[in-house]
């Protein structure tokens, strides 16, 4: 196996925080990773993505010119990266903040209203995990136990209150793919 997703989005949605995680879970899975963050200076608002690489093998760069998958979080990152998905690719798109018709035949598309089932729930935040629970279902590079890990990990102290949500939200967003 030997594949990458590009998660793009506003800073202040996560973006980075669910590639740490997808990171996080493909380790503990036994896979090389790579993690490679890109923003701007204006962080909270801006732009920012990162790029998770993943593989059976090392990894030989963690910088990917053509993403073969993409989670889009906003409308901005749906039309700068629509373009460059491999053939064959993935785009797991908010489609509450996405309106954007899409331009490809040769990707699939899993359009999933994130915002929409993290405010259902209470916490709007969570659409960073709602698209994590979508693309792992589109995309089972690692199991829903290998992310839970890795949130644990992550939150702990202060923010274990925040453990039980984000499962909820992984959970909301893998139903909510067909």
């Amino acid at each position: 196996m030997d594949s990458n997703v590009l998660i793009a989005g506003f800073g202040g949605q996560g973006v980075l925080f669910i590639g740490q995680l997808l990171a996080n879970a493909c380790m503990n899975a036994g896979l090389n990773v790579t993690w490679f963050p890109a923003y701007g200076a204006e962080m909270r608002g801006g732009t920012v993505n990162c790029t998770v690489c993943m593989s059976d093998d090392e990894v030989a760069c963690a910088y990917v010119d053509k993403p073969e998958n993409v989670i889009a979080l906003n409308d901005p990152s749906f039309k700068r990266f629509e373009s460059e998905i491999k053939p064959g690719g993935i785009m797991v798109v908010n489609s509450s903040l996405v309106k954007t018709p899409p331009k490809r035949t040769d990707i699939t598309y899993k359009y999933v209203p994130m915002t929409e089932i993290a405010h259902s729930f209470g916490n709007e935040k969570m659409a960073n995990i709602v698209s994590l629970g979508a693309f792992l279902k589109a995309f089972p590079v690692v199991n829903r136990e290998s992310i839970i890990s890795a949130m644990k990990d992550k939150l702990k102290g202060n923010k274990a209150r925040m453990l039980d949500g984000n499962i909820k939200a992984l959970e909301e967003g893998f139903a909510a793919v067909y």
